[in-house]
């Protein structure tokens, strides 16, 4: 539970203090969801829908759709045939996993600030989560019973929380006089002001575990695997050659990672899944992108 920021040494940290009660208060400044997103989840939501009507919605924005089309003819859904149209895109991928898939591709106007020095924290912040959510969707894809729209989304979503407060900082730089109190802000704030956000979007609830638990390294949530545990090894593999390895724990040793190694993926394809597939990986990079 988050301290009391009188209570705590936090207590001098104006930012935790000003993004902490307006967080209380529901007055904290949350991203809404990406226009063109909302706009296809209620055309498909329409009893009416099908996919010509809804291809209709989606070609207003000639980027998505390209990438739509495009993930359709990758590894994750490739089919006998290639695709050349929206609607075809959208009947092989179905609806749902389409409104997935959209959303992700709309995800980066959310990662956005006006100052060069928030801006860049935006752009790492994104940088991070669109790795996360590209070795999320590989996983999923190789992972019997998963969706890769849905790991995509669940790993772009994991680190949302810190949005509102780099949001906030951007608008309030003159607070900023300590670099470690941005870092403090968001350890102690990310995971409530992140469920606060997925229950805006009315994301799907088990999501709300992703929020909570993606860097709760030793959580053992049973026998079976979850997104949680995707999006969270898939984390992992992220800081390979970035983070020294002796900070982060050992990955074979986690229940996450001995589930996931207990399917179909191997657990010597898990460790280098990096080489393995990193084509397929920078391919979803470069579409989030």
């Amino acid at each position: 539970m988050t301290e009391n920021p009188e209570s705590s040494t936090l207590a001098k940290n104006r930012l935790y203090k000003d993004c902490y009660q307006y967080m209380q208060s529901e007055k904290l400044a949350l991203p809404t969801i990406p226009d063109v997103s909302f706009k296809i989840r209620r055309a498909i939501n329409d009893d009416k829908a099908n996919s010509s009507k809804i291809a209709r919605v989606v070609q207003i924005d000639p980027s998505i759709t390209a990438r739509l089309i495009k993930i359709s003819n990758s590894p994750l859904y490739r089919g006998r045939r290639k695709i050349e149209s929206c609607p075809e895109a959208l009947t092989r991928l179905g609806l749902k996993v389409s409104q997935n898939i959209i959303t992700a591709f709309a995800m980066k106007g959310v990662f956005n600030a006006r100052s060069p020095k928030i801006r860049r924290k935006m752009q790492e912040l994104w940088t991070h989560s669109s790795y996360v959510a590209a070795i999320s969707a590989v996983f999923a894809h190789k992972t019997p019973g998963f969706d890769p729209d849905r790991a995509m989304l669940a790993g772009l979503i994991h680190d949302i929380g810190i949005v509102p407060i780099l949001a906030y900082a951007d608008k309030h730089a003159d607070i900023l006089d300590n670099p470690q109190d941005l870092a403090e802000t968001i350890k102690e704030l990310k995971c409530e002001i992140g469920l606060q956000i997925i229950r805006k979007w009315d994301f799907p609830e088990d999501f709300e575990a992703v929020i909570k638990h993606s860097e709760d390294w030793y959580r053992d949530s049973g026998d079976q695997v979850d997104y949680t545990d995707i999006v969270m090894i898939a984390q992992l593999h992220s800081y390979i050659g970035k983070i020294d390895i002796k900070k982060m724990p050992k990955m074979d040793e986690l229940p996450a990672y001995r589930k996931i190694a207990a399917g179909q993926l191997d657990a010597d394809q898990s460790i280098n899944i990096l080489d393995l597939v990193k084509d397929e990986i920078e391919h979803i990079r470069q579409m989030l992108s």
